[in-house]
Order: structure tokens, then C-alpha cells, then sequence
């Protein structure tokens, strides 16, 4: 597929600076930009990448002004990650178009419903009584257990697992390995032992959702553990029996969150977050990698350490902690001065 930079910007709603026939018919990042290829400045800290680039085209923001010379066409729009995120889009639906039908061999339970213009791939697994809506994509090597819900246009990549109950919308993405719906971690100490605890509840996936691979997302011991509208939930990241995650919010990879907890709407998760359980976390809170958060958090909080504190007092502790190799040493010094004086200073 080839483009020229003028037929990007009328896509883009965007407006060309230097040569708009110029053809297009790859991408590339602005270091590494060769003949033909279309980059992106999003970041200021690529911003000298964009006078060495061998990019043919460079999507930048209307505001941009260069400094010298640039030898790419500029192609300015209102927010140049969000536009090559929809140019991505369109050359990947161009590539691979949705599939339909069922592939053998694969299992589909008689009492199964399956939307004529699905796609079941080979050795999946589709249980009693579960529907499978229009334009879905169920890959081979996929296990939807009874009574499973899946919407429309939603893609199920190989080796998902959906256990029996769970409920996914429309317009959803679940990768490889992720397991939804396997039994919370609930046990009850009984006579030195641990009793389970049965989890008969389920998991609700709502519309527009991505989850990435080899995350898993538990079944509620009562009720539904919850991922709302939106949310994107990066590779490895675990989620227990009856949280909540508020629409649009974002994980990053190895995230964990405790059970009963709920995280509110468009917050944003750093990798390796720890969120203990039975809390409540506010709308908009942005909590840093690495963080452990043990307590409620208010609407707009930014988070960082362990345990988790807000940035104003977290830079103030790092800089005091920087301070403490000199302290010591000047306590040093006092005390060795009052051993050599009798314990007087002099």
C-alpha cells in the first residue's frame, strides 16, 4: 500500500509543509526513519531526530516550529500519537481482515450460539449455552466455558481461557494466555488448615476493552469482579476476586490488585503497582511504577513509593535521603570529638 503525504493529511484532517506527493508506504521511529516511511514527534526529547531523520514524512503537532532546516515533509495535526494511532489502525484492518466461520476441528456445544458471520478457529472450544455475537474472533486453542458471553467484533486471541459465566462486551481485545474468571483466592482458616471458599460469582468485561497476555482477572466470590468501559490492562497483571476497574483506566505490566478493591475512572497504573485489598482508589489518580498503595485515595492524587505518598512529599523525602550519607558523617565526626574531649565539645 502506498499513500502520498497529501492523502495522509486529508485523512489525518491535517496540513502538509514542503512535499505532499511525496509517497508513503511504511513507518518507522524518527531514529530510525529510511525513504518511504512515515514517522511521528510526539515527545520533545525526539525533537533533534527530526533534522537527521531519513524519514520522507514526519507527523508533528500544529505548533511545531522548527529550528533549522528539516528535509521531511511536515505534516501537522492537532496530536500526532493519537493520528498515527489511527493511521496503524486502518493499515492493520487493511492487512488482515476479520475471518468467519468455524474451522475443524473445534468443538461448539449444540445449545451454543454462534453468530453466522463469527469466526471459530481450529480446536477451540465453545461451551453450553455460551453466545458468540456477530463479527467475533474466536482463535484456535481457545476455551469458552458455559454460559459465556462474548460481543460483538470482539477478538479472543489463542490460548485464552474464559471460564464458565464470564461476560465480555463488544469492541474487546483479550491476548494470548490471559485466563478470565479462575477462582479468587479465598480460603478460611480451619483447624490449622485452610478451607476453600467457593467462587461462584463471575467476571463482567465491558465494552472496549484490551487485556493483555497472560493476565489474569478473578471471578467474584459473590457478585461480578468488574473491568468497566475503556480500560486497558497491559501484559501480566493480576486482578482479584470482586475488584473494580473504572472506565478508561490504564494498567501497566506486573500491576496486582488485591481483592474487593476499586480502582475509580481514567487513572493511570505504573508497572509493578501493588494495590492492597478492600480499598478505594479516587478518579484521575496517577500512582508511579513500583508503588505500594495500602490505603483509600482521593480523586486526583499522584502517587509514588513505598507506601505509596503524594509526589510533593515524595521529592521532599528523596531529597532529605540524599542528605543522609552527610549526616552521618558529621555525626560521626561529633562523636568522635566528644570521645577525645571527655565527651565535651569543644
Amino acid at each position: 500500500m502506498e499513500f502520498t503525504a497529501n492523502q495522509i493529511a486529508a485523512l489525518a484532517g491535517g496540513t502538509v509543509d514542503g512535499n505532499g506527493d511525496v509517497k508513503i508506504n511504511t513507518f518507522a521511529k524518527i531514529e530510525e526513519g529510511c525513504e518511504g516511511a512515515i514517522s511521528f514527534l510526539a515527545n520533545p526529547k525526539y525533537i533533534p531526530y527530526i533534522y537527521t531523520t531519513g524519514s520522507s514524512a514526519v507527523l508533528v503537532s500544529r505548533e511545531f516550529e522548527p529550528e533549522k532546516p528539516v528535509a521531511a515533509t511536515l505534516i501537522r495535526v492537532d496530536d500526532p500519537y493519537a493520528t498515527v494511532a489511527r493511521l496503524l489502525t486502518m493499515v492493520q484492518q487493511m492487512m488482515t481482515p476479520r475471518r468467519s466461520g468455524i474451522e475443524e476441528p473445534c468443538h461448539v456445544d449444540a445449545t451454543a450460539t454462534v453468530a453466522d458471520d463469527a469466526y471459530i478457529g481450529t480446536y477451540a472450544y465453545i461451551g453450553k449455552n455460551a453466545v458468540i455475537a456477530a463479527g467475533a474472533q474466536i482463535y484456535p486453542q481457545t476455551y469458552i466455558g458455559d454460559g459465556v458471553e462474548i460481543g460483538e467484533n470482539t477478538i479472543i486471541y489463542p490460548g485464552v481461557k474464559i471460564y464458565h459465566g464470564c461476560k465480555v462486551g463488544k469492541n474487546c481485545i483479550i491476548h494470548s494466555g490471559a485466563v478470565i474468571g479462575a477462582d479468587g483466592f479465598g480460603f478460611a482458616p480451619v483447624d490449622g488448615g485452610y478451607e476453600k471458599i467457593p467462587q461462584i460469582g463471575n467476571v463482567e468485561i465491558e465494552d472496549d476493552v484490551e487485556i493483555g497476555a497472560n493476565t489474569t482477572i478473578d471471578r467474584a466470590m459473590m457478585g461480578s469482579t468488574r473491568i468497566c468501559k475503556g480500560v486497558k490492562l497491559d501484559n501480566l497483571i493480576q486482578v482479584a476476586h470482586n475488584c473494580v476497574v473504572g472506565e478508561s483506566t490504564v494498567m501497566a505490566a506486573q500491576a496486582g490488585i488485591a481483592g474487593s478493591t476499586k480502582v475509580g475512572k481514567h487513572c493511570m497504573v505504573g508497572g509493578q503497582v501493588g494495590l492492597a485489598g478492600h480499598i478505594q482508589v479516587g478518579d484521575r489518580v496517577e500512582i508511579a511504577a513500583q508503588s505500594g498503595l495500602h490505603r483509600d485515595t482521593p480523586d486526583n492524587a499522584r502517587l509514588f513509593g513505598t507506601p505509596a505518598m503524594n509526589f510533593t512529599d515524595y521529592v521532599a523525602q528523596a531529597k532529605e535521603l540524599r542528605r543522609l550519607p552527610r549526616l552521618f558523617d558529621r555525626v560521626g565526626k561529633i562523636e568522635k570529638t566528644l570521645e577525645n574531649n571527655g565527651g565535651k565539645l569543644n
